[in-house]
Parts: structure tokens; C-alpha cells; sequence
């Protein structure tokens, strides 16, 4: 990756084993991006050791390395001799970090983040729109990639330092002055986000995920807490859904932080508090406490659990600066996220199809819980579970759909390397006898279509706002609300 200009090693916050100082011309974790000057940070990972690479980067001429002692060691035989900087941290990840912020220099001079299990996309989103609608230039960093005043694509949720600072300092480039970002487990463990200012931060929620990942529930939890306790300078806000034990748990993290703390929640604690929902089929009535009165807005937004997404933006929003009163009177004007609990589709007769990305057993449980009372007759449920994943939370989706929905149909959802029948019976195990298993998505989907009767509703979970289904090694064009949209049509008679 070439940078802005040459910098001297010191420049980055390192200092070599032997001192030397010699001039960077661009930063790599991929040997293969490699140019002569470069430096190469050679990160542990979960299959293999970058420094397996490191022959590869000194032939291209690297100017330093950058590793911890394991990859130090194991590259001895290829150092021996070079006469480049070779800097040996221990904790390369966070180092690296740190050494983008000082490459890149610059990013928005408003930056928040979310964490929690679900809802990060929902918050982020819902932030940049409050920030555009209050006129200024925002872009929104996570799943959906980088949207707003300023667009592109990401790999992951929280990208690598090196492309996160490149993209901040690019949107600053831009006249971008507000960014929200997501803030996922996996990027906070692996100090993706440190280096950059995050002046206000959220927590939505948590459930089960990403145990594939993570030893347990409480290495889980102490990555998300990350964004408290390490990323957030003291004195900075902190905005946390206090509906839950852990949520609680994630309030006093911040209160001993020293951070300026607004809960959200239903109970009387909450700073933003919701009073009442009343829901209808294009959305819902939000009766809220704020600002020491009570506040009344429509949301055109499906979900329950959304009007605590819009607290948690709202609460950001404030905590970076904005105006209490203008950020409550544009919520309004909130719309709904791509993916998330997204009307696609409508039968002839009334029934409503929707799409959203739950692909955990909380995150299903709260999309059809929030669905129904939107709902006067039967929620169907078309879903499945990813391949190569966390396999504990196949039962719980079963369970989840089977106590929830009225009518279940298990599919394939990304089965990957995994065998997609064994996939759907760990789900049907959970599902009960009266589930349906279609192994075919876009079948799933035309008989759940098929099954809406005046006054039902379709919910499509897994996929949301992906475009493509991952068999193996290949990833096959597939969007959920286009094979919605061709159900419907062909069911009514339309195509």
C-alpha cells in the first residue's frame, strides 16, 4: 500500500532493534502489495504467522519489518544479515495501528462507533442520516461498506487499520467531517480501530456469536468492552442500552472509565427512555422521555427494537457535539436500512415480505418478535445457518424460529465448506417436527410466498443485504429481495 510521502521510521512511533531510522514509502500487511521502502508488518493469525512471508518482503526490498517475538524468531534464518529496521512489539496489531494514524494523518473530526451483537448497522446508519440531515457531510463505515457523502467497498465489518485509516483520511480528503463506524468483536480484539479518535461510542446489546471465535461468552463480551475501555479517551461519551445485565455491566465499565454516560432502555434509569410503541404495517408511533420531557415521533421504521437503535444514533449524534433538540426533530426522517427488517415485496392480497439479516438466535428472535405486531395474521420464516461457523447457535435459531413463527421453512444459507444437509438438521433438530426443510433458497422462498395469506407476513432472515451465496470455494449471485420480488411477482400472475 503506498502512503502519503516518505516518513522516517521514527516518525511512526517505532524504534528499531538497532536503532536504524530509515525512510518508509508505504505500509503492507499483504507481502505481495510489497514495494522497495516499505514497511511489512508480519501479524500472527488464527492458521498461519505473517512472518511466514517475510522472505517474500525483504526480496522485494522491504525497508523494515514490523512483528512480535514468535515471528521474529521464526524468520531468523531470513533476517540474519539484513540490513533493514526490524521492530519487535508486543502487541504488533495495536502498533500497526498506530503507525497508520501517524502515515495517514487525518480523519473526519467527528468519528463515533458502535459495538453490541446486533444492531451496529441500524446505529451506524441511523447516526450518518441524523448527521446529514442536519447538514453536515457524513459517511457511515461497516457492513453495508462506506455510504453517505463519501462511498466504497470494505472486506469486513471493521477493516484492517491500514485500509480504515486510508478510507478516514480519504473521506476528510473529501470534506467528510462526520464518520459512524461499526466496531465488531473481532476488529476491537485485533486493535483494528486503535489510532483513530472516537469521541462518543454505543453498545446495543448482546447474545450469542462469534464463539467460533472467541473461547466464550466472557472473551466475547471483553472484546466488545474494548471500545470502552481501551479505544474511548476519558471524558468522552458513551451511550449504552442498559436493558439487559450486560448492558448494565457495560455502564459501569464506562462510569469507571470516566466517561459522560446516556443510557437508553425502557426502564426508569434510562436517560432516553422509550414510554410506548403503537406499530402499524408501514411502521410505528415512538412516545420517548429526553431532555427532561416526553417526545412523540413516526418512525417509518418495522421492529420494535429499531426505536432503541434510533436512541442509541440519537445519543451519539449528541454525544458528538450536535444540538440535543435539532438531532431529536429530525428522527422523522429516519429510514430504514437496506437488509434490516426491509419491506421488498407485497402479495396482491396484503401480505408483506420482508428481508433482514438476522443470522444469530437473538438477533431472530428480536426480528420476529418485533414483526409481529405489525402483523394481524401468521408470520412465516424462511432461514438457515451459515457454514464454517459457530455450529452451537443452530439449535437456538430451531428453537428460536419454532417459538416465534407460525410457520417455518429451513434452507441453505452459506453452507461453505460444510455439508448443507447437516447444516438444516442441527436447525430442524431445534425447528420441531412441523418445520419444513427446502434445501434450495430461492425454492424456500417461493414457498413461503406462496404460503402468505391476507394479513401474513414473510420474514426472509440470514441474508439481508448480501448479494451472493457461498457453496465451497464459490460465492453465487443471489439476493433475498430480488428472488422476493420475482415470487411475488410470478405468484400474482405479474411475469
Amino acid at each position: 500500500m503506498v502512503g502519503q510521502g516518505a516518513k522516517k521510521l521514527s516518525q511512526l512511533g517505532f524504534r528499531a532493534r538497532d536503532g536504524r531510522d530509515p525512510q518508509i514509502t508505504g505500509l503492507s500487511l499483504d507481502s505481495r502489495t510489497v514495494k522497495p521502502g516499505h514497511l511489512f508488518a508480519a501479524l500472527p493469525g488464527s492458521a498461519l504467522h505473517g512472518a511466514e512471508f517475510i522472505p517474500y518482503a525483504l526480496r522485494m526490498d522491504a525497508a523494515a519489518v514490523l512483528t512480535d517475538r514468535a515471528g521474529a524468531e521464526m524468520a531468523a534464518e531470513a533476517l540474519s544479515g539484513w540490513e533493514g529496521a526490524l521492530i519487535v512489539a508486543e502487541d504488533p496489531r495495536a502498533a500497526l495501528a498506530g503507525a497508520a494514524a501517524l502515515w495517514f494523518e487525518a480523519q473526519p473530526a467527528h468519528v463515533v462507533a458502535v459495538t453490541g451483537t446486533s444492531g451496529k448497522t441500524s446505529v451506524a446508519s441511523f447516526t450518518r442520516q441524523i448527521w446529514q440531515a442536519l447538514g453536515h457531510k457524513a459517511i457511515s463505515l461497516g457492513t453495508m461498506g462506506v455510504e453517505g457523502d463519501f462511498h466504497a467497498r470494505l472486506a469486513h465489518t471493521t477493516p484492517d487499520p491500514l485500509t480504515l485509516h486510508r478510507i478516514l483520511a480519504e473521506a476528510a480528503g473529501a470534506d467528510v467531517t462526520h464518520a459512524a463506524m461499526e466496531a465488531s468483536s473481532h476488529g476491537l480484539d485485533q486493535r483494528r480501530l486503535d489510532g483513530v479518535s472516537v469521541e462518543a461510542a454505543a453498545f446495543t446489546n448482546f447474545s450469542q456469536d462469534h464463539l467460533d471465535y472467541h473461547a466464550g461468552f466472557d472473551e466475547y463480551f471483553a472484546a466488545k468492552a474494548l471500545l470502552f475501555n481501551h479505544i474511548l479517551d476519558e471524558g468522552a461519551a458513551a451511550v449504552v442500552n442498559v436493558d439487559s445485565e450486560r448492558g448494565r455491566q457495560m455502564a459501569d465499565i464506562a462510569r469507571d472509565r470516566g466517561l459522560v454516560l446516556t443510557t437508553v432502555g425502557t426502564g426508569p434509569e434510562a436517560d432516553l427512555r422509550i414510554l410506548g410503541q403503537r406499530y402499524d404495517a408501514t411502521g410505528q408511533d415512538l412516545r420517548f422521555f429526553a431532555l427532561g420531557r416526553a417526545h412523540l415521533v413516526r418512525l417509518p421504521l418495522i421492529g420494535g427494537f429499531q426505536a432503541e437503535n434510533v436512541l442509541a444514533a440519537a445519543g451519539l449524534a449528541m454525544g458528538a457535539g450536535d444540538d440535543p433538540e435539532q438531532v431529536l426533530a429530525v428522527l422523522p426522517q429516519l429510514e430504514t436500512v437496506r437488509g434490516r427488517m426491509q419491506l421488498v415485496a407485497q402479495r396482491e392480497n396484503g401480505a408483506a415480505v420482508f428481508v433482514d439479516y438476522a443470522h444469530k438466535p437473538g438477533a431472530l428472535i428480536a426480528a420476529l418478535g418485533s414483526l409481529r405486531p405489525h402483523v394481524m395474521g401468521r408470520i412465516v420464516v424462511v432461514f438457515g445457518a451459515g457454514g464454517d461457523r459457530d455450529r452451537g447457535k443452530r439449535l437456538l435459531m430451531g428453537q428460536a424460529a419454532r417459538d416465534f413463527a407460525d410457520v417455518v421453512i429451513v434452507t441453505d444459507d452459506n453452507p461453505r465448506s460444510e455439508d448443507p444437509a447437516a447444516i438444516r438438521a442441527e436447525i430442524m433438530a431445534g425447528a420441531g417436527p412441523d418445520a419444513t426443510e427446502v434445501a434450495d433458497r430461492a425454492e424456500a422462498i417461493l414457498r413461503g410466498v406462496d404460503a402468505l395469506q391476507p394479513g401474513d407476513a414473510l420474514l426472509i432472515a440470514g441474508k439481508g443485504h448480501e448479494t451472493g451465496q457461498i457453496v465451497g470455494q464459490d460465492v453465487y449471485p443471489f439476493d433475498d429481495a430480488e428472488q422476493a420480488s420475482v415470487a411475488v411477482a410470478a405468484l400474482d400472475g405479474r411475469i
